[in-house]
């Protein structure tokens, strides 16, 4: 707020941000589960937007069957697409349309589709076709990644890098729309590094929403470090958080004052079930927060601009 400049916001000229360039923060998980307490943040929507990132997943009705809603107007932004494009008379409302992807599976496979979002490209990275073959494949990148920290020879290597960013599925890159992914990845790209017997894992974030987006960006990829650290037998050592463009959105300014308004509190506690062994086991019963205290939450509307 003190040393951000004022910058317009691109396609949204209703709203404009405060934002600086090239930052970096640190969070050593032996010292507690970075689960920010000046505000309430929504932990059960993040444990099960992870859990269906890791399913490779790319329709939102996973999310709408377990009542998280983060990704519904992105998805009914695609909806309103594909229905204009289909000439439908009448359109449903948002509300109407969650419902139809909660209840009617057809619909949803139809219209809850998101296109290679996050978890597409985590762990099933459309790759060019094989030469020899004739037809396309996928790469589970973080499965690769914990193949080789599991190996104590290969854990030390450091090329461990999961990529969200590709290109040709990047709108502006895309040959169509329909191909394109519905929003550019924020969380661009994550790195792991093994020093010792502890595994680290940084995070470079092309685009951080300091009010909504960052809480659950650090809650989630803190929360993947100690379940990667959990299957690879290591322990969680630091996670490091890279920003580009750090900002905040003029809709959020009163917000992030009552914010600042609040002493943080000690971080809380995060326990998982030691039975787990496979990354693609893990269910939500399987993670808890333990001696969580935050502040009430603070409301704030999702600012969509298309993330550019």
């Amino acid at each position: 707020m003190k040393n951000g400049e004022d910058k317009p916001v691109w396609g949204n000229p209703g709203v404009k941000i405060k934002t600086v360039f090239g930052r970096q923060i640190r969070f050593d998980l032996s010292q507690g589960f970075p689960l920010l307490t000046t505000k309430k943040v929504f932990m059960r929507g993040i444990t099960h937007e992870l859990i269906w990132f890791l399913k490779g997943d790319s329709n939102i009705k996973y999310l709408v069957d377990n009542n998280v809603h983060i990704w519904d107007e992105w998805g009914y932004k695609q909806y309103k697409v594909k229905s204009e494009k289909l000439k439908v008379k009448s359109l449903l409302t948002q509300d109407e349309y969650v419902e139809k992807v909660r209840t009617d599976g057809k619909f949803a496979k139809k219209y809850g589709e998101l296109g290679p979002v996050y978890g597409v490209q985590w762990r099933r990275w459309p790759a060019s076709a094989e030469a020899s073959a004739g037809k396309a494949r996928t790469i589970d990148q973080l499965g690769w990644v914990i193949k080789k920290l599991k190996d104590p020879k290969q854990r030390f290597r450091k090329h461990l890098i999961v990529s969200a960013w590709n290109p040709a599925y990047i709108y502006e890159m895309a040959p169509s729309r329909e191909q394109s992914v519905v929003l550019p990845p924020c969380h661009t790209m994550f790195h792991f590094n093994v020093i010792g017997k502890k595994l680290n894992l940084q995070l470079y974030q092309r685009s951080a929403d300091i009010f909504l987006g960052v809480p659950f960006n650090i809650a989630s990829y803190s929360l993947l470090l100690v379940m990667v650290a959990q299957v690879t037998n290591l322990e969680p050592g630091d996670f490091v958080h890279t920003y580009g463009d750090v900002h905040i959105y003029s809709n959020h300014f009163d917000q992030i004052k009552e914010q600042l308004t609040r002493a943080p509190r000690q971080f809380p506690t995060l326990k998982l079930n030691k039975k787990i062994k496979d990354i693609d086991d893990f269910k939500f019963e399987d993670i808890t927060v333990e001696n969580y205290n935050p502040y009430p939450p603070i409301k704030g509307e999702v600012t969509v601009v298309g993330g550019f």
